[in-house]
């Protein structure tokens, strides 16, 4: 499939992870339309950071993913629609598991629904590594179990499982990508590498949670690639696909790696407050990307050095427009 002229949907295009698919997919010669959370404000989320001659070509639709007909619109003109709209702070699914249930199971639900009565040629449904929970095996597979370990896994899992159904039993063009942690500019204060930098440019301690966990890290560019590959195969119907890079480093770790990048000398501890309920912490996470090489011909291009720089350098020039709120 050819992404040039087609007639795109993204959901969750304000977030992180959206607003670089946006901005790629407009450069590429798509016909971008996004969907995003209807808020009193009248803000576009991330996508008012895009540069304005990319801005400026981005249809947007306003509404919420839990309403059906605020979906319809949209997609009933679209031939390829990326799902990546859902709440993802593990904390907040903690204390509010229902809102995660909600946009998460019912809004994908909705969404798939509304594709049934459209022409859509393909759905990139936007899975990630959490639904895995602590490695049993690595590096890990698409066969891996899937272990919900926090409200927010169990709401994609039940999403995933509901995206394949669509496909068996409808047989709705869906295939579902599997992105592990991805990284880099405009990325939210609440992310690891972001709470790390902007404490280290804010003074001499950096408060973290859990230290030895590990997490593969994959820098956006890439994740985006990966996303667009998976809508260009005809190979990834009915599949799931893991997005990432191969690599694990523990938090503890990853930390000093950033501080020594920075040339920044801080003291690192282990805040009680930010360390997850024991059975929820996810102790691995290291992708085996064997299958996304040979059905999609990707392979990351950013080694986490280059791609920590790039972060760094990003969040150095914007950091006032961040507030010192951190990750927990």
């Amino acid at each position: 499939m050819k992404i040039e002229g087609k007639k795109i949907l993204v959901t969750g295009a304000g977030g992180f992870i959206g607003s670089h698919l946006t901005e790629a997919l407009v450069r590429m010669g798509a016909k971008v339309r996004v969907f995003l959370r209807y808020n009193s404000r009248g803000d576009y989320g991330l996508l008012d950071q895009l540069p304005r001659d990319i801005r400026n070509q981005v249809e947007v639709f306003s509404g919420d993913l839990k309403d059906p007909e605020a979906l319809r619109g949209p997609i009933k003109a679209s031939e390829v629609v990326f799902h990546l709209g859902s709440l993802i702070a593990i904390p907040y699914s903690y204390v509010n598991p229902m809102d995660f249930v909600q946009t998460n199971v019912i809004g994908t639900a909705n969404l798939l629904n509304a594709c049934l009565g459209a022409d859509v040629e393909k759905i990139v449904h936007t899975s990630t590594s959490e639904v895995y929970g602590t490695a049993v095996y690595a590096p890990i597979d698409e066969k891996h179990p899937l272990q919900a370990q926090s409200p927010y896994a169990a709401t994609k899992i039940a999403a995933d499982q509901l995206a394949e159904s669509y496909h068996r039993a409808f047989g709705l063009p869906v295939a579902i990508a599997r992105p592990f942690n991805t990284y880099g500019p405009r990325q939210s204060a609440r992310a690891i590498i972001p709470t790390i930098i902007l404490q280290a440019l804010g003074g001499d301690d950096v408060m973290l949670g859990t230290l030895h966990p590990t997490r593969d890290l994959t820098f956006v560019e890439d994740t985006i690639k990966g996303l667009i590959g998976v809508a260009k195969s005809s190979q990834s119907i009915g599949a799931v696909i893991n997005i990432g890079s191969g690599q694990e480093i523990s938090i503890g770790e990853l930390a000093e790696l950033i501080l020594s990048i920075m040339d920044k000398k801080a003291t690192i501890h282990q805040e009680a407050r930010r360390v997850r309920p024991g059975k929820s912490e996810v102790e691995r996470l290291v992708c085996d990307n064997a299958k996304a090489r040979k059905v999609l011909a990707w392979e990351p291009q950013i080694i986490l050095e280059e791609g920590l720089k790039r972060t760094i350098a990003w969040f150095m020039c914007h950091v006032g427009e961040y507030k010192t709120v951190y990750a927990v």
